[in-house]
């Protein structure tokens, strides 16, 4: 499995409701709201026969509400 770090900025006013949207589809192993730049982060596992990006993409990114990703690929836990 690949562990992937997703931040995403969403439009003023949406963010729990693109939090509500993550949820419902349980693609994600933990989901944040957070401070600074971007308003949420989540930790996605992606089976490693999967393309990580296509995943994003398909499964996440065109959720109504999200305006900018910031997709943090790991290599390996210490």
């Amino acid at each position: 499995m690949h562990c992937v770090f997703v931040q995403l900025r969403c439009k003023p006013g949406t963010t729990y409701a693109v939090a509500d949207a993550i949820a419902l589809r349980e693609i994600h192993s933990e989901l944040y709201s957070t401070s600074g730049e971007y308003d949420l982060l989540l930790k996605l596992y992606i089976p490693e026969d999967q393309d990580v990006g296509k995943f994003i993409n398909e499964e996440l990114l065109h959720i109504d509400g999200i305006e900018r990703s910031l997709t943090t690929l790991t290599f390996k836990a210490f």
